[in-house]
């Protein structure tokens, strides 16, 4: 029985001529807030390594420190089976233009590493550079500021790389210590059930008293309460069950006394 296909690798990060080691080190950040860590690097402009790529990274070290250097896109893209390159125009080529989630589908489906190219900071990639590419990825942008600097462009493709793995539910609700006991959440159900009664809540609707009873226990058993948050609205109750007790407390915590006897 064929087992399960293996997971698509994670593509490579390509930088074609990079300029500053402070944007190489962005990038590198950027990759890894994301799991990406094959940074290649294609003739940067002030060499490699570079002092100032480390500073920018800001704890990816374990990135700038794998970073390869080659002298050619060809050679950085040898090993690889798709090869998308980054730009906002085709540079008069005819290429097939993907969205960042449509080339993130792509590589997912390849048995093989794929590449994504960066281009340097003032010209993003050149004709000859794009030549060397499948197909293109254009970043949805505001039209009338669509400039994305090296580091931007990176953690947009990344993120897209990443979220189409996260198995992360769409919502959910982070509780500190966990439910409230079910007898604890009943005791407060039970509290406001009387309090409510007492007070006539009940009467307006004669015959109705069980369905309401339900609704009641219905709305207080949903959200799933912690343990502090019914000790809380038991103490809520207690408040509005006993307003002079609460105007006592607020007396002594001014440091008056409601018993005291007046001065004189």
């Amino acid at each position: 029985m064929a087992g399960a296909p293996a997971a698509a690798p994670a593509p490579a990060i390509i930088l074609v001529r990079p300029q500053l080691g402070m944007n190489i080190g962005a990038c590198a950040r950027a990759m890894l807030n994301f799991g990406l860590t094959d940074l290649r690097l294609v003739s940067p402009r002030d060499g490699w390594p570079n002092a100032d790529a480390g500073p920018a990274a800001s704890g990816a070290d374990g990135v700038i420190d794998g970073a390869r250097l080659f002298d050619s896109i060809e050679a950085a893209v040898a090993d690889c089976t798709l090869v998308l390159g980054t730009a906002m125009l085709t540079r008069d080529l005819t290429r097939r233009v993907l969205s960042p989630r449509g080339a993130v589908a792509e590589m997912a489906a390849l048995p093989r590493q794929a590449a994504l190219l960066f281009g340097p900071e003032r010209t993003g990639l050149l004709q000859a550079d794009i030549a060397l590419c499948h197909a293109i990825v254009q970043i949805p942008t505001n039209p009338d500021f669509a400039s994305l600097n090296l580091a931007q462009a990176v953690v947009v493709m990344a993120w897209e790389w990443f979220m189409a793995r996260d198995a992360t539910p769409p919502e959910q609700t982070i509780h500190h210590d966990g439910p409230a006991a079910h007898g604890d959440l009943m005791g407060l159900i039970d509290a406001i059930d009387e309090a409510v009664a007492a007070h006539g809540y009940y009467n307006p609707a004669p015959g109705m008293e069980p369905a309401a009873r339900r609704m009641l226990r219905n709305i207080l058993t949903r959200p799933a309460f912690t343990t502090q948050e019914v000790r809380t609205l038991r103490g809520v109750v207690r408040a509005l069950i006993h307003p002079r007790r609460r105007a006592v407390a607020a007396k002594l915590f001014a440091g008056g006394d409601d018993d005291a006897p007046p001065a004189g």
